[in-house]
């Protein structure tokens, strides 16, 4: 089922509407104050879901823990991550908070999807990115309870 949601998650990133959100995703990157604001906005979506879906939990723990890597990029203590798989991961937030999706929100259950899809995908392509910034979390100690709200 999942590699199911990572072929549909590639077909989305492939879509115009995806491809638009890209481009935006660049420019957010250059201003720390928006990129903060999108990282709030991804961070209550995601954390307000409720599912009892392991899969689903496991697409929730990445992306939150792309969320800590973006923050932590921001910031300035972390640097060890591709430009491209930050441009990506940035792009896929943005498409998870913006309202115009390629399957709109507002349809129950269905609307999700085309979310789920891009996030698993994400997950499957840069999965190495996350790692090592999971290791350099360990390494640093870090206490992922202090994050609390963005």
């Amino acid at each position: 089922m999942l590699n199911d949601w990572i072929h549909k998650g590639l077909k989305y990133s492939q879509n115009p509407i995806f491809k638009s959100i890209l481009g935006k995703s660049g420019k957010l990157l250059a201003k720390p104050a928006k990129l903060g604001l999108l990282l709030t906005s991804a961070y209550g979506k995601l954390v307000v879901v409720d599912s009892n879906k392991s899969g689903f939990e496991q697409l929730k723990e990445f992306m939150l823990t792309f969320i800590r890597l973006v923050k932590f990029y921001i910031n300035g203590q972390y640097r060890n991550v591709s430009s491209k798989s930050l441009l990506i991961g940035v792009a896929v937030l943005l498409y998870l908070v913006t309202p115009l999706d390629i399957i709109p929100d507002f349809i129950p259950v269905i609307g999700l999807l085309d979310d789920l899809s891009l996030m698993a995908w994400f997950i499957d392509a840069f999965q190495t990115e996350i790692n090592k910034f999971r290791q350099w979390e360990s390494d640093t100690n870090f206490d992922d309870s202090r994050i609390g709200s963005l």
